[in-house]
């Protein structure tokens, strides 16, 4: 089954009671049971809800896996692999990271003893070098938030994987979507996104995701998933399927739309430095080029004017653009790291990889491509 189609069908099937095309939204929290642990495959809605299957069926689907897992936030899907480590082991990651998941290795698992090594991700050897014999998991994000780096998934997994083959390779997927990239093949172990973004792609739920291939890690994911409960409900679950379905022409939009506006800023004389994977210069666009179907559309860029009142300027007189977090929507968003997402990052470590005050981020949408570029313009000339 071709990509496109698995958005529709992927792990799908009419419900058996009534043919229902789309699955229901089983709104229960138990099941009746005939007997002592005699039932239909259901117990209780934190173990598993045929709502929430379907859709963990769909994600499995879409990344090539086995299993998936859909839970209440993105974070709350990061949350579940560190679980699986103990006190004393390792991560390394890149250091240009969401605000979200660098606060959650700094302020939370840190304090409980897992240890963070933060190392340039434009060298397979940054990684390799850095192992020890405490590592015990990589996590990756590619494309990163919000300066559009990119790691080369299959090759750091190769490097990773020679030195010690028990470390797990973890991959944020939720800029590219498996729309665009699916790590799985390129031999990481777990996928994660934040389903709120892309794959739900109407700002309407919040809802994060996980997807393997290898049972025993399943196995372990579910397990603390049950135990500490961070489920996604139904109705959400029904919203993501629902949205999954138009992930593929989404996509294609947001990736024509992105390229355009990244084009008209970097030709823009108000506009510093524009950060897209897509352009020839950028110093990853080799490994985007073969590891990304296309480039996303998502688009950072700097302003020549480097103070926060030129970016508060621009910020506050977008019109079609709309100044909010998130990403990944039908809608055009536009977002000031600094101030919003990545506000949990000291200011030095912010500086030191690039995070700017005048750092601005966009989510292109899928509107008309000549309206977001004037309504870029009219801001940009204010």
């Amino acid at each position: 089954m071709k990509f496109n189609t698995k958005t529709i069908h992927g792990g799908q099937k009419p419900e058996e009671t009534t043919g229902s095309v789309m699955p229901p939204i089983f709104q229960t929290s138990t099941y009746a049971q005939s007997s002592p642990g005699t039932h239909k495959g259901f117990v209780y809605s934190r173990a598993a809800n045929p709502t929430r299957t379907a859709l963990e069926d769909n994600f499995a689907s879409l990344e090539n896996g086995t299993h998936g897992f859909a839970f209440s936030s993105g974070l709350s899907a990061i949350d579940c692999v560190l679980r699986l480590l103990n006190p004393g082991d390792e991560v390394i990651t890149g250091d240009d990271l969401y605000g979200g998941t660098y606060r959650m290795f700094t302020k939370i698992f840190a304090k409980y003893g897992l240890k963070f090594q933060y190392v340039n991700m434009d060298s397979v050897e940054n990684f390799a070098n850095a192992i020890s014999s405490a590592t015990k998991l990589i996590w990756l994000e590619t494309p990163t938030n919000p300066l559009m780096k990119i790691a080369d998934i299959e090759e750091i997994t190769k490097a990773v994987k020679a030195k010690n083959s028990h470390i797990l390779v973890a991959v944020d997927n939720t800029f590219a979507t498996p729309y665009l990239q699916q790590p799985l093949d390129l031999g990481a172990d777990i996928v994660m996104h934040s389903a709120t973004k892309y794959l739900g792609g109407h700002s309407d739920l919040v809802m994060g995701a996980l997807m393997v291939k290898e049972e025993k890690l399943a196995k372990e994911l579910h397990f603390i998933q049950f135990a500490a409960g961070a489920i996604s409900g139904p109705m959400d679950s029904f919203l993501a399927l629902r949205g999954i379905k138009t992930l593929h022409v989404r996509m294609q939009r947001h990736c024509e739309n992105g390229k355009a506006v990244a084009e008209f800023l970097v030709n823009h004389n108000k506009v510093g430095e524009v950060y897209y994977p897509g352009f020839e210069d950028h110093p990853n666009h080799e490994i985007a080029k073969k590891q990304m179907k296309d480039f996303g559309g998502m688009v950072s860029f700097s302003l020549k004017d480097e103070s926060t009142d030129a970016a508060f300027q621009f910020l506050e007189n977008t019109k079609v653009f709309t100044l909010a977090e998130s990403l990944g929507g039908v809608e055009s968003l536009v977002s000031h790291p600094v101030t919003m997402t990545h506000a949990s990052i000291p200011e030095s470590e912010r500086l030191k990889i690039g995070i700017t005050d005048s750092l601005i981020r966009l989510s292109v949408g899928i509107e008309d491509i000549d309206d977001l570029l004037a309504d870029l313009d009219q801001a940009l000339n204010l």
